[in-house]
């Protein structure tokens, strides 16, 4: 049996994803390439290594700041928000 997708959002838009994808993984499926604003300049950043060492794919996931979406699992019913900056207010 194959197993079922399921939904999360980002920035407040409906996705789906598949068992076992990354964040980042069903971001890219949705055609999102970027999902954090660097802190000088705010220039667009999503994965680069693909493997949580460069640290360009941080998200904000359930309201949790600086999460590694290439080494974070999609679970069903997840927000991701991008994130801009530090992803901490102030």
């Amino acid at each position: 049996m194959k197993p079922a997708p399921f939904s999360l959002t980002f920035d407040g838009r409906r996705l789906t994803a598949l068992p076992g994808q990354s964040i980042a993984a069903a971001l890219w499926s949705a055609g999102i390439l970027a999902w954090r604003t660097t802190r000088h300049g705010g220039a667009p950043r999503g994965a680069f290594c693909g493997m949580g060492t460069c640290y360009d794919c941080l998200a904000t996931v359930n309201g949790r700041p600086n999460q590694r979406a290439c080494l974070l699992p999609a679970r069903p019913g997840d927000t991701v928000t991008t994130q801009e900056g530090t992803g901490h207010d102030g």
